[in-house]
């Protein structure tokens, strides 16, 4: 099967979300909204970054699930402890 995106795809798109980041921390933004788009940034540079960089597609569904459950946990964690706080 051909891919239709290469690794630098890949390496180019970590780099906007991450200056995307960048810029809501530098323009002092709040709110749920922000947390989420972060949130779910974060969680695709995850998904981007086992699956590409660590080979995570080629490996048994074990790994796989605990892998991506780990961080679908922490993201979830953080969500449901921001919403919960009150900010």
């Amino acid at each position: 099967m051909k891919k239709i995106y290469n690794i630098h795809t890949i390496l180019i798109l970590l780099i906007l979300l991450t200056i995307s980041t960048y810029m809501f921390g530098h323009f002092n933004s709040s709110g749920l909204l922000v947390v989420l788009f972060l949130i779910i940034s974060a969680f695709i540079k995850g998904l981007l970054i086992m699956r590409e960089f660590m080979e995570l597609r080629g490996v048994s569904l074990l790994w796989r699930v605990i892998m991506y459950g780990w961080l679908t946990t922490v993201c979830s964690t953080i969500v449901i402890a921001y919403t919960i706080g009150g900010n």
